[in-house]
């Protein structure tokens, strides 16, 4: 049996229902189903990469922030708070013990007395250097599975759905 033909535990789930409620369309299931379960397997893979460079997942979306922006590396807190989807009291906890790691470090604004910017430190640097390269290769061999064209009508389609979700 080719991949094409295998089944999975959402195809048994999807004809359970069908079977017990034959009224109503389960087709939503035979997509979301499965991305709730990719996402489970993705977030364990992430967990394992950001680990190898010693790093939680949220102190990783700090610093991928901070990388992200370009040199110097650094942003306002709130900046930050508006990328990784996180309150003010958060970001700040999150800051505090990222300040500790010796993975950031705070400095007061050069254009505004009263406001503060959060820059990466060179070991912040490091490690979610590290880290990205490792979740990257992680990632590349999860997807191996698919060509090069199917990964890209893949990312097209969940795009939409993900824009159509907003």
């Amino acid at each position: 049996m080719n991949a094409r033909e295998s089944r999975d535990t959402v195809d048994e789930i999807v004809e359970a229902w069908m079977r017990e409620h034959p009224g109503l369309d389960f087709s939503p299931l035979k997509i979301l189903s499965r991305v709730t379960r990719l996402a489970k397997q993705l977030e364990k893979t992430r967990r394992a990469s950001f680990a190898t460079a010693d790093l939680e997942p949220w102190e990783f979306d700090v610093l991928a922030a901070l990388r992200r922006a370009g040199y110097p590396h650094e942003l306002s807190p709130k900046a930050l708070l508006e990328q990784t989807y996180v309150s003010s009291g958060t970001m700040t906890n999150r800051i505090d013990g990222m300040v500790r790691r010796g993975l950031v470090e705070r400095r007061t604004h050069p254009n505004d007395g009263r406001g503060v910017l959060v820059s990466m430190t060179d070991e912040g640097r490091d490690r979610v250097d590290a880290a990205i390269s490792h979740l990257v290769a992680a990632e590349t061999e999860l997807l191996a599975g698919l060509s090069k064209a199917d990964q890209d009508r893949l990312a097209g389609l969940l795009r939409r759905l993900s824009l159509d979700m907003a």
